[in-house]
C-alpha cells in the first residue's frame, strides 16, 4: 500500500481534542484520522449510492409489492408478538440501562 504525507491544519481545540480521543482508545493519532476519514468517505459513498437508488426507483411499483406482503399468511415460528409481561419487563430492563 503506497502512502503519503498531507499537511492537515487543525484548530488547536480540536487537535487537542483528537490527541485526546486517540488516547483513549490506545491508537496513535495518525490511525485515529485515517479512520475518521475512511469513515466520513464511506458515509459519503453510501448516500450517494442510495441516492442513485432512489432516483431509478419505480415508488408505486414498490408501493404494489409491499402491499401485497403477508397477505393470507399467517406469522412464522417465532413472529410472535411477545405477550404484555414480556413487554414490560424489557421496558423496565432498558430503563434501568439508561441510568
Amino acid at each position: 500500500m503506497r502512502k503519503s504525507n498531507f499537511a492537515l491544519r487543525l484548530q488547536p481545540s480540536l487537535l487537542d481534542d483528537a490527541r485526546r480521543t486517540a488516547e483513549e482508545e490506545g491508537v496513535a493519532l495518525n490511525q485515529l484520522i485515517n479512520v475518521a476519514v475512511a469513515e466520513k468517505v464511506s458515509a459519503i459513498r453510501t448516500e450517494a449510492f442510495f441516492r442513485e437508488r432512489a432516483r431509478r426507483a419505480n415508488i408505486p411499483e414498490a408501493i404494489e409489492i409491499l402491499s401485497r406482503m403477508g397477505r393470507g399468511n399467517p406469522p412464522m415460528k417465532g413472529d410472535e408478538l411477545p405477550g404484555p409481561e414480556k413487554l414490560d419487563k424489557s421496558v423496565s430492563n432498558r430503563k434501568k440501562r439508561s441510568r
